[in-house]
């Protein structure tokens, strides 16, 4: 997984459609749906923390944008 596109993809495997309307929002419940179905056993380790690097690494994007903005 090398983009957030791959983890939304992986969320509508399950039916999972995430839109707040805000970006970092929107990474934010991707997260916790991707514990969700980690916890469930539905993801192996490998997709949830390749997952969740991509989130994190967008989510950082995210907040030096808004940190820009002032």
């Amino acid at each position: 997984m090398k983009q957030l596109y791959d983890v939304q993809q992986l969320l509508k495997r399950f039916n999972i459609y995430v839109y707040v309307g805000k970006r970092k929002w929107d990474i934010e419940l991707m997260a916790l749906e991707l514990d969700n179905i980690y916890h469930s056993g539905l993801i192996t380790q490998k997709e949830f923390i390749s997952a969740k690097v991509v989130l994190q690494h967008e989510y950082e994007i995210e907040k030096r944008k808004e940190e820009q903005r002032g």
